[in-house]
């Protein structure tokens, strides 16, 4: 195969996008037989279909999808060469002028509780980096997902030994949270209050310890995420178990209680591509996530045992 030039990953990229040749053809300034020619030649020297072409547009085959993948990092990694290659060039202390985006996918109590005071560290000792966080729902292939599919440069994510690291990918466990039961403040049997739950809470983590537990009905209200659940307990509608970083900023009215010592727990990491795990941005990134890592302890007055 003949090595594709950017400018044609930079097609294949916009195509998969948008889902259409004439909209990436707008994208990139080009003319949509232009794209089209692309993609054609693109495909025969790969040597697979990457689009399904249609009257709604085009829609990457699952060779496209992992084309497009391999293309998002390719290209993000040509930027990362740049811009680490002229710290280099700036010589002692050029690593600390690195700049440019630093993309990071997180989980929402991840975004809101683990992530902002490190990267409140991380600007002030990179100015030029310019964090942006997008999060997403941990369910299906969740934020490891975001990375495998280029869209992000590291992801805050479950893992750990019952969510093995993906193949393609590397990362570390930055802290383990417990599990605790959340209810309405002072109500004497919290037990028996209805289960309520949301999707990204029914995790491998917890599956094993869920169904040995008599106790938990099946949930009569599933919500969006974790601050509705909260939202709701705290209202009378019942009650949940949530991780600790869901508890931090708890709204009033509700109390939580630890569940015993065999409580469960989940491990929360990071997960980067081998590539992107020896970039400075990225190294400087996960070095501040680890000095975070005491963060996500519980610490509460409303918590009992």
């Amino acid at each position: 195969m003949t090595d594709l030039a950017p400018h044609e990953l930079r097609v294949i990229v916009a195509v998969a996008d948008v889902r259409g040749f004439s909209a990436a053809a707008r994208e990139l300034g080009m003319t949509q037989s232009a794209v089209s020619h692309s993609v054609r030649s693109s495909e025969r020297r790969i040597g697979a279909v990457l689009f399904e072409r249609g009257r709604r547009g085009a829609t990457p085959t699952p060779a496209g999808e992992v084309a497009t993948a391999h293309a998002r990092r390719i290209l993000r990694l040509l930027d990362v060469m740049g811009a680490e290659a002229r710290g280099t060039a700036a010589g002692p202390g050029g690593a600390d002028t690195v700049g440019g985006p630093l993309r990071i996918a997180a989980f929402r109590s991840a975004a809101l509780h683990l992530l902002p005071p490190a990267l409140e560290r991380l600007r002030a000792r990179h100015p030029g980096i310019e964090p942006v966080v997008r999060m997403v729902r941990e369910v299906g292939r969740g934020t490891a997902g975001e990375v495998l599919d280029g869209r992000a440069d590291l992801a805050v994510a479950t893992i750990g030994t019952t969510s093995a690291v993906q193949p393609g990918l590397v990362g570390g466990v930055l802290l383990e949270e417990e599990y605790a039961l959340v209810h309405p403040a002072g109500h004497p049997a919290p037990r028996t209050l209805p289960l309520v739950d949301w999707a990204e809470n029914c995790t491998s983590y917890t599956r094993d310890w869920w169904a040995a537990q008599a106790w938990i009905p099946r949930a009569t209200v599933e919500a969006e995420d974790d601050g509705a659940v909260l939202s709701m307990v705290s209202r009378g509608l019942g009650m949940a178990i949530m991780p600790g970083l869901s508890l931090y900023g708890a709204p009033d009215g509700i109390e939580i209680t630890a569940l015993g010592v065999d409580r469960p727990t989940r491990s929360i990491g990071y997960l980067t591509t081998p590539e992107q795990a020896r970039s400075l941005a990225v190294r400087a990134l996960i070095r501040e996530l680890r000095a975070e890592r005491g963060g996500a302890a519980v610490s509460d007055s409303r918590k009992s045992d």
